[in-house]
């Protein structure tokens, strides 16, 4: 399966009436936060393809408008096509704003998924908004990630962490992505193009 992630910033690549050829055989898009919803509306009715979000901490207007025809999976636990989906929104707490969280508070949505995720013998992708703590993140209060991140790592070892928030240029693709145990984590910034095989 064929899925584009993106996040943070609207690309030339993907706004207006983009050609599709780059992204030929798309089969599912991620969006991982810091988006307007439109952008998101387009992009799925470009793709005729499903669109699963989550909310970045300057999403506000989701809640009044969001994307239309896609999907919210803060979490939930979706399937498509074999793989296993779960997300978290937002980022670490720094001035109160709505889509903010404390380690306290992201502790307590990852211990509400707990009972989905043994029942559903574990994921194959997580998508958040905020990184893990020390891994792509940085020091000031905006930009940490969370610990809790880490313990789902370790405990159901999914195949792949997708995340935004942490605003970089890469020269190269690989430049996205950490190895920690079994999982790629992946900062999304702008798109990602990826490829997963069915468990």
């Amino acid at each position: 399966m064929k899925i584009l992630a993106i996040s943070d910033v609207m690309v030339p690549e993907l706004s207006g009436f983009f050609d599709k050829k780059p992204f030929e055989g798309t089969d599912l898009v991620l969006s991982c936060g810091d988006l307007p919803p439109e952008y998101l509306t387009a992009i799925a009715d470009r793709f005729n393809a499903p669109l699963f979000y989550i909310r970045g901490n300057h999403d506000i207007r989701y809640r009044t408008s969001p994307p239309l025809g896609c999907t919210d999976l803060h979490l939930r636990f979706e399937q498509y096509n074999g793989i296993r989906f779960i997300g978290f929104e937002g980022s670490r707490w720094y001035n109160g704003g709505p889509i903010q969280y404390r380690e306290a508070q992201m502790r307590r949505f990852a211990q509400k998924m707990w009972p989905k995720l043994l029942w559903r013998r574990g994921v194959d992708v997580i998508i958040t908004h905020a990184p893990p703590r020390g891994i792509h993140d940085a020091e000031d209060r905006c930009h940490r990630g969370f610990h809790v991140f880490h313990q789902l790592l370790r405990k159901y070892q999914p195949r792949f962490l997708i995340h935004g928030h942490i605003h970089h240029s890469f020269t190269h693709a690989t430049e996205r992505i950490t190895r920690l145990g079994k999982t790629q984590i992946v900062n999304t910034f702008g798109y990602w193009q990826f490829t997963i095989d069915s468990t």
